[in-house]
């Protein structure tokens, strides 16, 4: 029995019990749709974190005050945090490979524009902060370099903002309110869209050293330090962890790199892709034991073919393989059709769910199919171990 033969085998079988074939590969269609919706979803909120942060750029370190991790003797911690400071902010300026270093406090506060008034966000922040977040400029100028410790009451709007507070006028040169104090607004920043679901446009850009009054806080909430993209991100954190231990005589602060936090996040995902995936396989699993079920059941009901076959001079081995072939191939038109649906599904729910992120990932296509064809296999080998088995001539009479 030639290669092609045995295809047109399973082919014919499969043809000719069209019911039967439907309902066995539609338990793998059902168990890889499920698999391909839920690690497209998957895959879609992998993409979207990691795209939100890194719009920020790549070459961001972040200085936190306090310690994450605890270090000492079980008797206790010995002296208290110091917070960091804006000094911290302006001494860390000598440092070399560092483009940029700025101070950042951030709070809500009621800000009024004439009669209109809106509570948004407020970040007391540097010069250099579109370059150190990748934010532009649409409108007048940012926050110029005054003298940190006593800059003057000048804001930049969010575009956001902007349109609710001044929707037919130029705010520049507007006076505001924020919080109670007076500024002058002299930009509006381009849209940024949302970063994980905040609305970054919807805020307003005054003086850190202000936003310290404003809140009345002893300290930044961190300082966020832009490194050249020539330099090592490991020397960089050694300068600067170096630098403010000598200031505080302790390292009372916490430094996190980009890439710590893109490590840690991908680490997450990729636990929850991998469990989402997992949820899909147990629908695989229903699926094998319906072929294991229905191909029994159709070996009991084609004993007569199976003795015809012996009959005619085909081998154990070959009725073995010709039934595992035909459990396969309708573990992979399952597999294929479930891929349709999976990825149809996905489709459908990016037109109905427009904020829920869902991308298709033809890796794990491969491997569902892959599973879905050794689903049908393992499940496939008891019958067709049974069909090898059977006397040819009880087989013959069998009806």
């Amino acid at each position: 029995m030639t290669g092609r033969d045995a295809l047109a085998f399973a082919l014919g079988a499969v043809a000719f019990h069209r019911a039967r074939s439907l309902l066995t590969a539609s338990g793998i269609a059902v168990g890889i749709a499920a698999v391909m919706l839920l690690t497209s979803i998957g895959e879609g909120i992998h993409r979207f974190v990691l795209t939100e942060f890194t719009q920020f750029g790549t070459h961001l370190v972040i200085v936190a005050p306090g310690r994450t991790s605890t270090v000492g003797s079980p008797g206790g911690v010995v002296g208290t945090v110091r917070p960091l400071s804006l000094e911290d902010a302006l001494s860390m300026q000598r440092l070399p490979n560092l483009r940029a270093v700025m101070p950042v406090v951030q709070g809500n506060a009621l800000i009024e524009a004439g009669d209109r008034s809106r509570r948004s966000m407020v970040n007391g922040v540097g010069p250099p902060m579109p370059e150190v977040w990748q934010f532009r400029l649409a409108q007048g100028s940012f926050l110029p370099a005054d003298d940190p410790r006593a800059p003057r009451s000048l804001a930049v709007l969010g575009s956001r903002l902007c349109t609710e507070l001044f929707p037919a006028a130029s705010p520049l040169g507007q006076r505001i309110e924020i919080g109670g104090y007076r500024y002058t607004v002299i930009g509006v920043m381009a849209s940024k869209g949302q970063f994980l679901g905040f609305d970054l446009d919807d805020a307003v850009y005054v003086p850190t050293s202000k936003a310290l009054e404003m809140f009345h806080r002893d300290g930044v909430m961190e300082i966020d330090v832009l490194y050249a993209a020539s330099a090592s991100v490991s020397a960089v954190v050694d300068k600067v962890r170096a630098h403010l231990t000598a200031r505080h005589r302790s390292e009372d602060f916490t430094i996190i790199t980009q890439k710590q936090m893109l490590d840690v996040l991908g680490s997450i995902l990729d636990i929850l892709t991998f469990a989402v995936g997992a949820l899909g396989g147990i629908s695989l699993l229903v699926g094998g034991v319906g072929i294991l079920t229905i191909m029994t059941i159709a070996i009991s009901e084609r004993r007569s073919e199976i003795g015809l076959l012996l009959a005619l001079g085909a081998r154990r081995p070959q009725i073995l393989g010709l039934f595992l072939f035909e459990a396969a191939m309708l573990s992979a038109l399952g597999g294929l059709a479930g891929l349709g649906a999976g990825v149809a599904i996905g489709e459908l729910l990016k037109v109905i769910v427009p904020v829920l992120p869902v991308h298709a990932s033809w890796q794990y296509a491969a491997i569902a199919e892959g599973i879905a064809v050794t689903v049908g296999l393992v499940a496939g080998v008891a019958p067709a171990q049974k069909a090898s088995r059977l006397d040819p001539v009880a087989s013959l009479r069998a009806e």
